[in-house]
């Protein structure tokens, strides 16, 4: 899978993209998707972010992760049809940096976990309902656990 990595923070994030390499593969080998997909990354801090999640979904606060999946996928996708572009996941640093503490684990496996969660959703899974919730978690935990650890 080919992530493309934007930073607009002032902070060093070049280590993450090689987690998010092995997210990424481990991913696709998990739930059978091509690897030709694509997806973009964005570092943001909490005032960008805030900007975003007012803007696009209507809600004046700045959020951990915002996922924009390129298609809208219905309940029964087929993921060996879907077209490369998988859309884009900002990430913000300032959560992440109070959940890993808030967590107590890593701020590497915060990052991670976000960049997870978010690839989950451009694939299509969300979390709306306590099925979709688990499947979602239990599908981050199978693909995140082996590659970083949660302390």
């Amino acid at each position: 899978m080919e992530i493309t990595v934007y930073n607009r923070t002032n902070q060093n994030v070049d280590a993450f993209e090689a987690y998010f390499e092995k997210i990424a593969d481990r991913t696709c080998r998990v739930l059978r998707v091509r690897k030709d997909q694509t997806v973009s990354v964005t570092f943001m801090r909490s005032v960008s972010m805030h900007k975003i999640n007012r803007d696009y979904r209507g809600i004046d606060r700045p959020t951990d992760v915002i996922t924009f999946a390129a298609q809208d996928y219905e309940a029964d996708f087929e993921m060996e049809e879907m077209d490369c572009d998988l859309g884009d996941i900002f990430i913000n640093i300032d959560y992440a940096r109070r959940q890993a503490k808030e967590y107590g684990h890593s701020y590497e496996r915060e990052i991670c976990f976000l960049f997870t969660h978010g690839l989950l959703h451009c694939l299509g899974y969300d979390h709306m309902t306590e099925e979709d919730e688990k499947i979602m978690s239990d599908l981050q935990k199978k693909i995140l656990d082996p590659i970083i650890k949660r302390s």
